[in-house]
């Protein structure tokens, strides 16, 4: 099985890009951040004219994330918090039984403020959903943009970003609590070195190409589904692409 995460920054923006990587990549699921779109306006017919179904929970201009799939999502669920939330950032499932649970973390804005809580706020949140619902000892895959470098590795000026958002210790022990429940950094388990980003911000000139970036997307899984890890890279060719997101694919090929 072929399974990947992409934020798309707008994913009416960079949707040439996306059916074109999809008809060359031919992943089985296809977790998506950062759509950016109302739930009506989803572009799904060129998805499902690429054979893929589509999953989704969007809001106007900001946020959304979304499952593509050869087979259907089932078992749906659209809200992390139980009295609901009116930021799309979280879809769940299972596809073909194997759970799947894609997120879009929020950035934080600066390290003490409101949003800056609301991320820590909601990491927990996302802690508490996994680990009351699910099992370390069974599958589960865990996808997305979780906004947070966890080491000097994963981003290109660890001095220079320590201590800020995105490279904060408190965010840091969050995602250190989903590593010690039982999810394995598939990407980091398998590659070491340094060097290795999802995400080159537009404002800095040249970034990607002088590969200035940031590991802040990941694909987790408890050990039943990570041992079963036969490959995991990151495609960098869409991002130098025309008009291409911040971020590419993480991409994994699992033998289940």
């Amino acid at each position: 099985m072929k399974f990947a995460t992409f934020n798309t920054n707008s994913i009416r923006a960079r949707l040439p890009i996306l059916l074109d990587w999809l008809k060359q990549e031919d992943p089985d699921i296809l977790c998506l951040q950062e759509t950016k779109v109302q739930d009506q306006d989803f572009p799904s017919k060129p998805f499902q004219e690429t054979g893929y179904h589509a999953a989704f929970r969007g809001q106007k201009s900001y946020n959304g994330v979304a499952i593509l799939s050869k087979s259907p999502l089932k078992d749906q669920c659209l809200d992390l918090f139980e009295n609901g939330d009116e930021q799309a950032r979280f879809i769940s499932g299972t596809i073909n039984g194997i759970p799947i649970v894609n997120v879009y973390v929020p950035q934080g804005f600066q390290v003490g403020s409101e949003k800056f809580q609301y991320k820590l706020n909601w990491l927990q949140t996302l802690y508490d959903h996994l680990s009351n619902r699910y099992a370390p000892d069974a599958p589960l895959l865990v996808a997305g943009d979780f906004n947070v470098a966890m080491d000097d590795l994963d981003v290109y000026n660890p001095d220079g970003f320590r201590g800020g958002v995105g490279f904060h210790p408190e965010e840091q022990a969050s995602m250190e609590r989903f590593f010690q429940w039982g999810l394995v950094d598939m990407f980091r388990n398998q590659t070491p070195g340094a060097n290795h980003y999802t995400f080159w911000d537009y404002r800095i000139p040249n970034g990607f190409k002088r590969n200035m970036g940031w590991r802040i997307d990941y694909i987790m899984g408890t050990a039943p589904v990570a041992k079963k890890s036969k490959a995991i890279w990151i495609d960098t060719e869409p991002r130098g692409l025309e008009k291409p997101s911040d971020h590419t694919f993480l991409v994994a090929s699992l033998d289940l």
